[in-house]
């Protein structure tokens, strides 16, 4: 192999002029800027690429430096530029400046000059400077600036945080809208996961749970969940999580997720309200079809028999009109004990509040018991009376002797013919609240069967034949009205216990 003899390069040109077509290759302005003491500046150096960067030509750029600073420069930025320039200057510390130059074809455009002051020994200082053409770059910067803040400002809008998950390192970060959700300071945090899902509500983590694992097998292509998060004042806020992998491993398993927080506290509330709402409507509308069955039922049927006897009393002889009357007379009392219970019914469905007063109940049970001597000597029925003396309730006078009796009767009524009827009356105390329980051995209720109907309009469970079926209904709503609540035990063939729970509170 032969090698050619490396010439030297003095012998082809000089050193100068080859470092200058170097520098004339470089796309930004490269030149050399040199300070005097007498605060006088020159420019001793300037590549061609003065010409693209300034539309200037090299001799004009370093013969009046007044070209740059009044034809170029723009006049908003001059001041700071002086001011960057010679701060430089005094301080030999670097020169990075941005401005913008306004030229005659490309018009305006930024510009970055990077330049390293060096102290001369005979005082001067020598700039070795180099001048960008910066425009696209800051374009790129604008557009990201705006796009961030159209981003930042559109979640602040719709107070919706974000978070990031490295699960990698199980950390996330959460940003100043996740934390202002747990009433904390709105600034960005990292965080491990637990400190987040340690504040969340205990009955929500096993769905949030579900809705997470199942998209990170990539049975959804996101997830969402609604739970409740404890912020930092000890209260629960509702809050929709959204969120979506950005990114797996070479095995597929997830390393990074990527979603928002919004607190939907105010929405869910309304929700509740709208739920609660909801059921109110329904319980009314059930209200109503229990009004409308007694008036289309029994009303009509009233009606219908009256008006039938009195056509019929029309054309009858004499000696048939008593009889006649005796039925009318029959029909009149049913007619008249429907609207009286009509009447109770709407008492009870829209009577606002009910006065309570301080009732000795064993006192008002014996008063029932009295009443009822006869029904209860007829039947020979064995009564227990398992109450204190001085026990009372508060409740309305009238509602404790229609609950007390109704119970009574239908115990009486119901007894079974196979064994001689036993009626107990227990008190108890549960967690300060007081509970009365009627307990009978008779015919019981197939729970199973009729449970939900138990207290309806017109349900009867037994063939009997002064059973009318609104006796339970009138009591739970009595009940109820008083703030209390009822719940029932019964097995076929061997009795039925009503624990009746009242509300102490005014």
């Amino acid at each position: 192999m032969k090698f050619f003899d490396i010439p030297d390069i003095h012998d082809v040109e000089s050193l100068n002029g080859f470092y200058k077509k170097l520098l004339d290759q470089v796309p930004d302005l490269i030149f050399k800027m040199v300070w005097k003491v007498d605060n006088l500046y020159s420019i001793v150096f300037a590549s061609e690429t003065v010409n693209d960067i300034l539309e200037l030509s090299v001799e004009d750029f370093m013969s009046n430096t007044q070209v740059f600073l009044k034809e170029r420069l723009l006049s908003d930025d001059e001041d700071d530029f002086i001011e960057s320039l010679e701060l430089s200057q005094k301080t030999l510390a670097p020169w990075n400046h941005e401005f913008r130059v306004q030229l005659p074809t490309k018009g305006i455009r930024w510009m970055r000059i990077s330049a390293k002051p060096e102290l001369q020994n005979d005082g001067t200082i020598c700039f070795y400077a180099r001048l960008s053409d910066v425009t696209e770059q800051k374009e790129y910067e604008r557009e990201l600036r705006i796009s961030e803040e159209r981003f930042k400002y559109a979640l602040q809008a719709a107070s919706e945080g974000v978070w990031d998950w490295d699960m990698t390192n199980d950390i996330v970060y959460f940003s100043g809208q996740s934390m202002g959700i747990l009433g904390a300071k709105e600034e960005e945090a990292l965080e491990p996961l637990k400190f987040w899902k340690d504040k969340m509500h205990p009955d929500d983590i096993k769905e949030y749970e579900v809705s997470r694992i199942s998209h990170f097998k990539g049975e959804s292509p996101s997830f969402e969940s609604i739970y409740r998060i404890l912020n930092n004042k000890g209260k629960y806020r509702w809050v929709l999580s959204r969120g979506k992998v950005v990114g797996r491993d070479d095995n597929g398993a997830p390393i990074r997720a990527i979603g928002t927080h919004k607190d939907v506290t105010l929405l869910k509330e309304k929700e509740i309200e709208l739920g609660n709402t909801i059921d109110i409507i329904g319980d009314q509308n059930n209200r109503l079809s229990n009004f409308a069955h007694i008036v289309s039922h029994n009303l009509r049927s009233h009606a219908g028999n009256l008006k039938m006897l009195i056509d019929i009393f029309k054309g009858a002889k004499e000696e048939e009109k008593g009889e006649m009357l005796e039925h009318l007379e029959g029909i009149s009392d049913s007619l008249y004990v429907t609207i009286i219970h009509l009447k109770e019914l709407v008492d009870i469905q829209f009577e606002i509040k009910t006065v309570k007063e301080k009732l000795n109940l064993r006192h008002y049970l014996k008063n029932i018991l009295n009443i009822l001597h006869n029904e209860i000597t007829k039947n020979a029925v064995n009564i227990e009376i398992n109450i204190p003396l001085d026990v009372t309730v508060n409740y309305n006078p009238a509602y404790l002797e229609s609950v007390l009796l109704n119970f009574t009767t239908n115990a009486i009524k119901y007894s079974s013919s196979e064994r001689k009827p036993m009626l107990s009356y227990d008190f108890e105390m549960i967690d300060g609240q007081k509970i009365l329980s009627i307990s009978d051995n008779g015919l019981g209720i197939d729970l199973d069967k009729h449970g939900n109907a138990l207290f309806g309009m017109y349900k009867t469970f037994h063939k009997h034949q002064n059973s009318r079926g609104i006796g339970l209904f009138i009591t739970k709503n009595q009940v109820e009205a008083m703030g209390g609540r009822i719940e029932v035990f019964s097995e076929v063939n061997r009795g039925t216990t009503f624990k009746i729970y009242f509300n102490e509170e005014d």
